[in-house]
């Protein structure tokens, strides 16, 4: 049984449409709150939907986490033209359990996700005790986050994904 730790957003369209259906997708275990954050990288867009989703199955290795990824976001209509820039769904394979990978196609653990907030905040609220390959505890690397990244970082109390 492989379970992976997915990121998922959205700032174009239906946001929450987009990130449920990534739950309904998918063999989901865990699915935090949804949280709103500010776009990264490329500012002049729309505010991003964000959450994190586990989800586990016997017969799907990270390439199968990775193709299930790109199927969903090709259903919602991802546009690959800018980078970090707005997209209708946009799902990383973040960290695959006793996985790492260095092909340029699929890094495990995902090369940034220690630095993003939107990764992490909802990440410590499904799984508080996890820890990211090669840089430690999630809880840890949160504290270690300036408070203005953490701030940024908002949870959608009216908002929510409904697991299967």
């Amino acid at each position: 049984m492989t379970t992976a730790v997915l990121s998922i957003g959205s700032n174009m369209g239906d946001r929450l449409g987009h990130l449920q259906s990534v739950v309904d997708g998918l063999p989901a275990l865990a699915v935090s709150s949804v949280y709103e954050t500010a776009p990264w990288g490329v500012t002049g867009q729309d505010d991003y939907l964000n959450a994190i989703v586990v989800v586990s199955h016997e017969d799907i290795d990270e390439w199968g986490w990775l193709h299930r990824a790109h199927t969903l976001e090709n259903a919602a209509g991802r546009v690959r033209e800018v980078r970090w820039g707005p997209r209708t769904l946009d799902v990383d394979v973040i960290t695959v359990a006793g996985v790492t990978s260095e092909d340029p196609t699929l890094e495990l653990p995902h090369p940034r996700a220690h630095e993003r907030a939107f990764v992490l905040v909802p990440w410590l609220e499904v799984q508080p005790d996890a820890e990211l390959p090669g840089h430690g505890r999630i809880a840890d690397l949160v504290a270690a986050l300036p408070a203005s990244e953490i701030a940024g970082v908002r949870r959608r109390e009216d908002l929510k994904l409904e697991a299967v």
